[in-house]
């Protein structure tokens, strides 16, 4: 090969490299900790607390508000290599644009999206022992900034999304209208709370932040599911945060939040109708909050586990309802315990239903793994296919896995019984009343296994059935 041949064929592989380089970098929680891994290996021995700061500079969080509890950045220490900065202030800047992108978001390994500025900031406020200040500076912040826009809670809280890829994710789309404080951040505020009172006993602080993060966000379940798993991992960020924050002292939080941000803007300090009228509007907002992210179960929706789309006319049900109809799958017989393989087992079942059986969608309403979170079928507004002849009157949910000999795991049987019914029946979807039954009880079948049936009928609106006429 002569020596033009080699020139080409370098500067072909350079820019490969350099197009790789670019592009190994996704919204990906575990791209973001390497990240995170480069700024503590360019100041080798730097403790969390200054590689927080280093990441706050690079992502420009620096107003009045933050310098209240977490003081300046440092601007002694060197900036950050160019590229490394650009990602990270990409990563970490929180913005809704006006077609309904989301960023400043990532893609965690379990299948959840979480916003970075406030989960950074409640690490840093745990580390600098800034407990009476964490509320405010993470989840507390955002709440009493949305909640200042408006009375109807519902346009405030909540909206979730999905991303154009799962492998390679790069845009994050809100599924709704856009609202003042999405899933995202709530996911990150709980968690900023969560690890920001972890961090803040001295005892439990963590040699890296990059190890903090890894362990919280990547941890692997074992073949016992949340049963056995640690108590600090992400997929039990609800627990977690429902057991350090209770809705009387966030609700205090949020408006002590909106005062301060009037005061260290310069307003006027409130007046005393606006502070009740205001307190009003976060009582009931903080109602909404509690139903959506502490009784509901996290719920994955359809966009993110790879549904194909409901063919034909859902028929809409009327509610609420008055059964819940318990089934497992059988096939898949073994419970899932990823986010990967709960997607997968999903789009498996929607295809046998219908290819294979000709229906208009998966038949289910909802699916629960064995990961932690509830997979939405045709959720709560669609008339489903699970239950022959009684379609109409119930929620269909199943459990993935084969449950004639043994059971799912304790923590996926808890999220069905207790959260998704308390949810149902919060939100106006069940009556109070409902009855919960296997699906053996109405259809000639064996589902849902011998070993679950024999387990729900202990559980609380278990009942027979009812001699009543059924549409399907």
């Amino acid at each position: 090969m002569d020596k033009s041949c080699w020139k080409w064929t370098l500067m072909l592989l350079v820019l490969l490299v350099s197009t790789y380089a670019e592009a190994s970098f996704f919204w990906h929680m575990e791209d973001f900790i390497k990240a995170v891994k480069q700024v503590e290996d360019e100041e080798s021995g730097s403790e969390p607390p200054a590689v927080l700061k280093r990441l706050r500079r690079a992502a420009g969080l620096n107003d009045a508000f933050i310098r209240h509890f977490l003081g300046d950045v440092d601007s002694s220490s060197p900036d950050l290599d160019a590229n490394l900065s650009d990602y990270i202030k990409k990563a970490v800047h929180h913005r809704v644009t006006e077609d309904g992108r989301e960023e400043g978001v990532v893609l965690t390994a379990d299948g959840t999206t979480v916003a970075l500025t406030p989960l950074l900031l409640g690490i840093e406020a745990g580390f600098l022992s800034k407990a009476r200040g964490l509320y405010q500076l993470t989840l507390a912040k955002d709440l009493g900034l949305s909640l200042r826009h408006g009375s109807n809670p519902t346009r405030r809280l909540g909206r979730d999304g999905c991303w154009d890829s799962i492998t390679s994710p790069q845009v994050f789309t809100l599924s709704d209208d856009p609202s003042l404080l999405t899933t995202a951040q709530v996911n990150g505020g709980m968690d900023g709370v969560v690890l920001g009172m972890e961090v803040s006993d001295a005892s439990r602080r963590p040699l890296k932040l990059s190890g903090l993060l890894t362990e919280y966000y990547c941890h692997q379940l074992e073949s016992s599911g949340l049963d056995t798993a640690p108590r600090l991992i992400s997929r039990r960020r609800r627990d977690n945060f429902k057991g350090l924050v209770m809705s009387p002292v966030l609700t205090r939080q949020v408006v002590k939040s909106v005062e301060l941000q009037q005061r260290l803007t310069g307003q006027s300090k409130m007046e005393a109708k606006k502070k009740k009228q205001l307190m009003s509007v976060v009582r009931e907002a903080m109602k909404e909050f509690v139903h959506m992210y502490i009784d509901c179960p996290p719920i994955i929706p359809r966009c993110m586990w790879g549904a194909e789309p409901y063919r034909g006319t859902p028929t809409n049900l009327s509610l609420p309802l008055s059964f819940m109809y318990i089934h497992h799958t059988h096939t898949p017989s073994q419970p899932c315990l990823t986010f990967q393989q709960c997607a997968t087992d999903m789009r498996s079942m929607q295809r046998f239903h219908q290819e294979d059986r000709g229906w208009d969608d998966i038949g289910y309403s909802f699916v629960a793994g064995s990961d932690g979170y509830i997979y939405m079928g045709r959720g709560w507004h669609w008339q489903g296919a699970h239950t022959l002849g009684h379609n109409s009157i119930g929620y269909g949910v199943s459990f993935i896995g084969d449950y004639v000999r043994s059971l799912p795991s304790q923590h996926s049987m808890g999220l069905v019984r207790d959260q998704l019914a308390a949810c149902a029946v919060g939100g106006g979807r069940l009556i109070n009343t409902f009855t919960l039954q296997g699906h053996r009880q109405v259809v000639n079948t064996s589902c849902p296994g011998d070993a679950l049936y024999n387990e729900i009928k202990s559980w609380e609106h278990f009942g027979e059935v009812r001699d009543m006429k059924l549409t399907a």
